[in-house]
């Protein structure tokens, strides 16, 4: 067993983890965050998203004790039912999810996208996505829904 330290949205946590447990696992178990989903375990899904030191990373394939000392970002820290961050607005807004499963993972990567480049084209926008599967929505009102934040973000303007 190894103590590590994690600064998790913004709280330090000092938690006891096997060298072999998974980020993802720690988050939700151990910080209780569950809003970082358990998907595939492969890193192919991106279901576990969260963002490690403002990269998004997928928690499943990085070992907890490979994070000690990093500033952990989940969707918990990126919005509230009164204060939604753009991207869940519009996300909203352009029916962009229907099951929700990948929705945490994928509005994590749209945010670092978006702080990247504030107005991609729809090719940087699918090339960033690309790491998330969806099942449900075909992509298309994803990708609306990202023009939709582009533009919320810049007063209407834009593409």
């Amino acid at each position: 067993m190894r103590n590590i330290r994690l600064n998790v949205n913004g709280e330090d946590h000092e938690v006891e983890v096997d060298p072999r447990r998974l980020l993802v696992h720690v988050v939700r178990e151990e910080v209780g965050l569950t809003g970082t989903h358990v998907g595939c375990l492969t890193g192919d899904c991106g279901a576990c998203t969260v963002m490690v030191d403002d990269r998004s990373v997928k928690s499943c394939s990085v070992l907890a004790a490979g994070a000690d000392g990093a500033c952990v970002r989940t969707i918990e820290y990126l919005g509230t039912e009164e204060d939604l961050d753009p991207v869940q607005q519009a996300f909203l807004d352009e029916f962009a999810f229907q099951c929700g499963y990948c929705l945490p993972g994928m509005l994590l990567t749209v945010r670092e996208l978006l702080d990247a480049e504030p107005d991609p084209d729809d090719a940087a926008i699918l090339q960033a996505i690309s790491g998330n599967l969806c099942r449900c929505t075909g992509y298309g009102p994803i990708v609306r829904a990202v023009r939709a934040a582009v533009r919320s973000t810049r007063g209407g303007e834009g593409s």
